[in-house]
């Protein structure tokens, strides 16, 4: 069947040589087939075995993208897995999360704990430490160390204790006429010694001792602390107290001294501000008082039973002597005791090794804190050691052994006093026991 028109042989289309084309003819045997989408590409099926990692173009994973022999074209680095599937390293949005085209990055490595509480520890420590030498520096420097003890004549020997000459004194300095009525101090001018007590740090055992102020004494020669000017014995006997009234505290230490035969080796005193905004500081002391009694002119009122002082009231506790048929005896005994007390309750390491409790502490008694010239901090913390190791039953309190009395005042029993220093010398257990 021939679809050329008919009565037409002019040669197109079948080797003519015209040097026209033939004009556009209709095919009817050719029909158009309407048009549709174009079908998207369809992912080519997986190989066998293993498969490519995620994240990784085809065309890095094993050359040119075939799988079976089919070439799929996907060669564009085209990353399969998507953030709604769940598929680790899908991109999160257009190109991925590093950007178009780029592999997701793979999760970082789990913190290393051990390490960062190692890092931790040396900045707590070092904090620590910071904090520890500059509370030492800044409480040095308010320590008042006035007290020469070298202006000390004719001293005993040494001995292998170290003994300090506590003192408590009824300074009224820096108080206002307010606190003054409320801790029943009374206005005199200067100061006297309201107690004194020896405390010998021994390695066999600590011991404190009361020194009793109606202790009847003699003044030896000494020399004077201000003028220099030495003063010849006259055998003059008096109470301890007259000789820190008399010349302060090188005197005092001379006396007791030359009437034990011990010598002391440091000296520490505070007043009643002082005293008293110590035990504030930390919160009182507890104690346990088992008579109670009052005393109009110190201000006590206790009950007996434990409970726990305040400043005012543990001034009043130490300061009565009225209320006891033996005065001065009893109150040496509740300083002792109250003492104690306290230097257990600060010399504990929550109270040393934390600023905020040890701040305060130091600020309210170093005022009125006064030593000798060679008493570091390190002795005054082994003084207050000391005194705790008394109280928990490392040691032994006691007052100084008694004979009788003289003209009102308390004499001392030399035999005793001379076996109790002796003991303390040589660093032997105390066994000699007092008042």
């Amino acid at each position: 069947m021939n679809d050329w028109p008919e009565g037409r042989d002019d040669g197109y289309g079948r080797g003519s040589a015209q040097p026209q084309p033939e004009g556009v003819q209709r095919m009817r045997h050719v029909r158009r087939q309407p048009q549709q989408p174009p079908r998207p590409a369809q992912q080519p099926p997986r190989p066998a075995g293993p498969p490519p990692a995620y994240g990784v173009p085809p065309q890095q994973a094993g050359g040119h993208d075939t799988y079976g022999g089919y070439d799929s074209g996907y060669n564009t680095g085209q990353v399969y897995g998507s953030p709604s599937d769940g598929t680790p390293g899908g991109p999160a949005g257009p190109g991925g999360p590093s950007g178009p085209g780029r592999p997701g990055r793979a999760p970082g490595p789990a913190p290393d704990w051990r390490k960062r509480i190692k890092i931790g520890s040396i900045v707590l420590v070092s904090a620590l430490l910071v904090t520890t030498v500059s509370t030492y520096f800044w409480a040095d420097s308010k320590v008042r160390r006035e007290v020469d003890l070298s202006k000390v004549i004719e001293r005993p020997k040494e001995g292998d204790c170290t003994t300090y000459l506590i003192v408590g004194s009824d300074s009224r300095e820096g108080m206002s006429d307010e606190e003054k009525k409320k801790l029943h101090t009374g206005s005199a001018e200067g100061k006297r010694t309201d107690s004194m007590m020896i405390l010998a740090k021994c390695s066999s055992g600590n011991t404190m001792i009361s020194l009793p102020r109606d202790s009847d004494v003699e003044i030896p020669s000494f020399v004077g602390s201000q003028s220099g000017k030495k003063f010849p014995a006259q055998g003059r006997r008096v109470k301890l107290n007259a000789a820190y009234a008399e010349d302060g505290p090188e005197l005092l230490v001379r006396t007791v001294e030359h009437n034990t035969g011990l010598r002391i080796d440091h000296y520490a005193e505070i007043g009643f501000a002082g005293f008293a905004n110590i035990v504030d500081a930390l919160g009182g002391v507890e104690l346990d008082i088992e008579e109670g009694f009052k005393d109009e002119k110190s201000g006590a009122d206790f009950k007996a039973g434990k409970q726990t002082l305040n400043g005012e009231q543990s001034l009043a506790f130490v300061r009565t002597r009225y209320a006891f048929a033996e005065s001065d005896l009893q109150r040496t005994k509740n300083q002792q005791k109250f003492l104690s007390a306290l230097a257990s309750q600060a010399a504990t390491p929550s109270t040393v090794l934390n600023p905020f409790d040890l701040y305060p502490l130091l600020g309210a008694g170093l005022d009125t804190l006064i030593v000798d010239k060679d008493m570091g901090l390190y002795d005054m913390g082994q003084m207050f050691f000391a005194m705790k190791g008394v109280n928990g039953g490392d040691g032994v309190s006691m007052n100084m052994p008694i004979s009788g009395q003289r003209g009102g005042n308390l004499v001392w029993d030399k035999a005793k006093v001379q076996q109790l220093v002796k003991q303390i010398q040589n660093d032997e257990k105390v066994t000699v026991r007092g008042n």
